[in-house]
This record gives structure tokens, sequence and C-alpha cells, in this order.
């Protein structure tokens, strides 16, 4: 098998008995068989005779089909599987790093390490832009894949964490945010509205993970009290920064190099 290499790790410990990592999962090098066998086809005898034929079994073949030639469907799944190691091989190397030994349930939400009880939230970037529409051609492969991924644990309490790298577009936002949410966003500035859309949408989601709301019902919940500290987060652009969410007893960390945001 292919190894899955990542690549961009990083690493930040948020307290004593909290932790996450980021990375990039490498796409697999795709092969054009068109161009590979028209070209064949031209090559002249004298460059056969010059391969050593007796080394080419000691080669390993990996074939992956030109991305092209794949419905959007077959690439979303492509690349679920691909996240689905990746987040995995990334907790593996988060607890190597802290020199623990432990082995992920994966039986029941929330995941939690088998031995050390650690709580353990996974995140991973989506095929599909918040800003689409949802009417997707069968075959349009004009996206550019995305597949950052994310994991968090904690010793502590159930943790969230989501990695976003796409845009929350505004209609998005009006159909499924709070309307105290989308009134305050829309007195803001185009440029700070953005932002904070995109800040909410991950707080959501992180939440989502911490409760196991339904995806709707995640969306819903108010959180436009936390907007003031996010418009202070968007123009700090500190390196990190931490929120105290009092209503839920939670603190809300955001790392904006790694478009993360862990809630714990």
């Amino acid at each position: 098998m292919p190894t899955l290499p990542l690549t961009h790790i990083q690493y930040t410990q948020l307290d004593p008995m909290t932790w996450c990592a980021t990375a990039q999962v490498s796409e697999p090098l795709y092969v054009d068989t068109k161009a590979i066998w028209g070209k064949s086809a031209r090559l002249s005898v004298s460059h056969i005779s010059d391969t050593d034929f007796h080394k080419i079994p000691r080669i390993n073949w990996y074939y992956h089909p030109l991305q092209s030639q794949l419905s959007v469907k077959e690439v979303a799944h492509n690349q679920r599987q691909r996240q689905r190691k990746g987040v995995r091989l990334l907790l593996k190397t988060l607890l190597n790093k802290l020199k623990i030994t432990d082995t992920l349930d994966e039986s029941s939400f929330p995941y939690r390490l088998i031995e050390s009880q650690h709580y353990v939230c996974f995140s991973h970037t989506d095929l599909c832009h918040r800003s689409d529409s949802g009417k997707d051609s069968e075959h349009n492969n004009s996206r550019t894949l995305s597949n950052h991924i994310a994991v968090a644990i904690s010793r502590r309490h159930t943790v969230g964490i989501d990695i976003e790298t796409n845009e929350v577009a505004w209609h998005v936002a009006q159909r499924f945010y709070h309307p105290h949410e989308t009134a305050a966003l829309q007195a803001l500035p185009t440029s700070e509205r953005s932002a904070i859309t995109k800040l909410l949408w991950q707080i959501k989601e992180s939440f989502i993970k911490v409760y196991q709301y339904k995806l709707a019902q995640g969306l819903g919940v108010d959180y436009s009290y936390l907007m003031p500290n996010l418009i202070n987060i968007v123009n700090e652009n500190a390196a990190l920064s931490v929120i105290s969410d009092n209503k839920t007893s939670y603190r809300i960390v955001v790392l904006p190099s790694q478009q993360t945001v862990i809630v714990f």
C-alpha cells in the first residue's frame, strides 16, 4: 500500500490537559494514461533496448486515475477516505509527540482513548465550498481539493475542533444562523462580516461535536454574545486567541494561521 504523507504538521498545547495538531494530506500522483501510452507508441526500438527490464519488478507501481476522469462524487469519496486515514495518522503522530501509547475507541461519540480515556475530536476540510448553492454537476471537477486535517485531545472533558479553509456564503448564514447573529453580522463592514461569519461557523461546528447536536440545531444556536470578542480577534490577528465562554464554561481558541477553532 502507498504511504499517506502528512505535511505542514503543527502542534499546539492549549493548556496542561489539551493539545491539538493540524496538517495537510498530500495528494496522490495522478497518471494520465492516455498521454503515457500515446508517447510510448512513438518510442523507438533504440529507447527500448537501453532499458534494464530486470530492474522493473523491483519498482513499486501505484496507479491513480486522473482527477478529470472522475465524477465529483468519486473525487469526494476518495478525498474522504484519505482524510479519514489522515486524521488517524495525525492522532498517532500527536500521541507519539506526547509519548502516549494508546488506542482510539471509535465505538461511540465522543471518541476516547481506551487506556488514558482522553477525549478525541477530528476535523477535515470539505470538497464542497460553503459558498456553493448545492446544485453540483456530476462531472464538475474544476474545484481545487483542500486536504487540511486537524485533531484535538483533552484529559478534562469533551473537545470540539473545526478546520475550515472556505468562506461561508452570506445566504448560507442567513439560512442557518440565529436571527440575532445575522442582524449583528449585517451591521458589520463587509470585510469583517465575512471573517466573523466563518469564525461563527467554526464555533458552531465545534460545539456540535462537543454536545452532539444535530447539524441544523447546532447551527441555529445563538452565539452573538461572542461577536465583540471575535471582532477583536479579527482586528488583532494574533497567532493564538482565547475566549472564555461563561455561558458554556468552555474556552474557545482561534488559530488564524491554521484556520482552526477549538472548543475545550
